[in-house]
């Protein structure tokens, strides 16, 4: 076995459910994951090449063939295609000499296309291996590939000033954080972390699910579970082990929220985190990172260790008996991985693929234990809950919605970014407050969400019992291709998948062709049926939230916007079948017959 693959299995201890990172390694070290590396890890992780090559090949992120000096993945969303897509991925191309899939003639630049980075207030966005470069336009990516070619690194590049990785100013010289509006919960509003911590965990834990539960605090993940009965289901559940979960993996197209704020606010995070150890008796943490932020990593381990040297993290926290710490753990590229049961296989080592519930993750999740997950903005929203108490909380917002909710907004509007509003405003106040002057209609909550009509829906409330939102919000105006849109959202989910489950699979590629026939203008009455039909046969039998929501960019379009597909709705006349063109496909022998009849005469 190679010294530097002994190295890399040592630096993990040889651990199976390390095998992202051990990955991540591996082709930091080669840049890419060679089957001679492969069958070494194999022998000593004591699994099979095959295993390893299945897992691999789940994620986006981890190459099994040379990819160039230098990676580059371009950004590709609806937002991204808004704001000069399409130049700049002409420009990459002809700077490089690559196609996108391929790598150039001299093996130094490799071009992909990748969906949503995490930066669509800032598209066009392209990672160069994991430094971020954003607001591309075609003279900057001239000017990128120029000195790359002449041996600057994509760091330098990036950040000329030198800056440490460490440093907060790091982050902030690749990307903008772009908050409008803070409201009473998040960002800079003089949270004392050790304050919090030195109140809280000399308490009883069935102390913090009460103030938990008076609370009424929901999950801010989208489901909108109660914080408190999690906890109190993971801390019952008979087990000597437990686990709490961030899940940082913010994949839905659109949002960017958890990006913003673990840039500003990672104490409060993590402080959320080892609040809720302390409720549920885990002593093992594990914030979950998507591979898109990879240039956050460093900040953000820089940031945990400021915790264990004050002493609010690791061994016996502030004299409390509590021996807690957290972990990062780096993704792979993988939209999947953002549902807890896929994301707890990814942290184990193994595919995202979502597991069948029940068992639900509190009593049986990562490792088989006990576990609670919660997304990164419900841990900050804990970690100021338990500072300025319940009932403050609870005051915030409306009657049956408490607190605030994070948006990120993008899309026609002159100010996109993050916005922290309360429960209860209305989807005009939010548009009038970002500038969109013109819009036509909004998704929420990212492809899996809901569409919105403005001159329908304007009226609406944000609340859990209307427009629940799960932090997405693209605006699109009356320039727009809504249903270019939805091709869009539903070629998204097709190409994320898991496959583990024909519905998703097979349906949304279904879906998909169906859309296709929309755009080509040769659908018939009977094709809206059958979108209508079979996005509720793909909602009733996915195997997870993926599949279940999949269809949801169709047949919200459909209920608010059925012109657009009136509009490209005709007679069968006599086409035989609405995706048969007669027509094209005899053409070559049309063709052919009509040359043999000129030569015969």
């Amino acid at each position: 076995m190679s010294s530097s693959i002994q190295s890399i299995l040592h630096r993990y201890g040889s651990d199976r459910t390390r095998l992202l990172d051990v990955l991540w390694d591996v082709q930091d070290e080669f840049g890419y994951i060679p089957d001679d590396a492969v069958r070494e890890l194999a022998s000593g992780l004591n699994t099979t090449a095959l295993d390893i090559r299945e897992t691999a090949s789940f994620y986006h992120f981890f190459r099994d063939r040379p990819s160039g000096r230098y990676t580059l993945y371009l950004s590709n969303t609806v937002i991204a295609k808004m704001k000069g897509f399409d130049a700049v991925s002409k420009a990459l191309q002809a700077e490089t000499g690559a196609c996108f899939g391929g790598v150039d003639s001299t093996g130094t630049f490799g071009l992909e296309q990748t969906s949503c980075i995490g930066l669509s207030d800032q598209e066009p966005a392209m990672l160069v291996d994991k430094v971020v470069f954003t607001r591309l336009t075609p003279e900057k990516v001239v000017d990128i590939i120029a000195r790359l070619r002449q041996g600057e690194t994509p760091e330098q590049i990036a950040n000329p000033g030198g800056l440490p990785p460490q440093a907060l100013d790091y982050v902030d010289a690749l990307v903008e954080s772009n908050i409008h509006q803070a409201g009473p919960v998040f960002f800079d509003r003089g949270t004392r972390v050790r304050e919090v911590l030195e109140r809280w965990l000399g308490r009883n834990p069935d102390e913090l699910i009460l103030a938990a539960t008076e609370s009424r605090l929901r999950g801010r993940g989208g489901a909108g579970f109660s914080v408190g009965l999690k906890w109190r289901l993971c801390r019952e559940s008979d087990a000597d082990t437990r686990y709490v979960i961030c899940n940082a993996d913010e994949g839905e197209p659109g949002t960017f929220k958890d990006r913003v704020l673990l840039t500003r606010s990672p104490l409060q995070v993590f402080a959320g985190m080892t609040i809720a150890a302390h409720a549920t008796a885990a002593r093992e943490g594990i914030v979950y990172l998507r591979a898109e932020y990879f240039y956050l990593k460093a900040y953000l381990e820089a940031q945990l260790q400021l915790l264990r040297d004050e002493g609010l993290l690791g061994r016996d926290i502030l004299g409390r008996g509590l021996d807690f710490d957290i972990r990062i753990q780096m993704g792979a590229g993988a939209y999947i991985c953002g549902d807890e049961s896929a994301l707890i296989e990814s942290c184990e080592g193994k595919r995202g693929t979502p597991r069948l519930k029940p068992p639900f993750p509190v009593y049986q999740g990562y490792l088989g234990k006990p576990t609670a997950v919660c997304n990164v903005e419900t841990f900050a929203t804990v970690t100021r809950v338990m500072e300025l108490g319940a009932s403050w909380f609870e005051g915030l917002g409306t009657k049956d919605s408490c607190g605030t909710r994070l948006l990120s907004i993008s899309g026609d509007c002159a100010r996109p970014g993050i916005y922290e509003i309360e429960w209860g405003v209305t989807l005009n106040h939010v548009l009038a407050l970002v500038g969109a002057r013109n819009a036509r209609a909004v998704q929420l909550s990212g492809p899996s969400g809901e569409c919105l009509s403005v001159e329908k829906d304007g009226h609406r409330k944000f609340c859990y019992s209307d427009l629940s939102c799960n932090g997405s919000m693209m605006i699109f105006d009356y320039s727009r291709d809504l249903l270019g849109v939805v091709r869009d959202f539903m070629q998204f989910f097709v190409d994320e998948s898991c496959g583990i489950c024909t519905p998703c699979r097979s349906g949304n590629e279904d879906l998909l062709r169906k859309i296709d026939l929309f755009m080509a203008g040769k659908a018939r009455p009977s094709d809206i049926d059958d979108l209508q039909s079979w996005g509720r046969i793909i909602q009733r039998t996915s195997r997870c939230g993926l599949g279940g929501t999949s269809p949801k960019p169709i047949l919200t379009t459909l209920g608010k916007f059925p012109e657009l597909f009136e509009a490209a709705d005709h007679p069968a006349h006599d086409t035989l079948l609405p995706s048969f063109d007669h027509v094209q496909a005899f053409s070559a022998y049309d063709r052919a017959h009509a040359a043999l009849d000129k030569e015969r005469s």
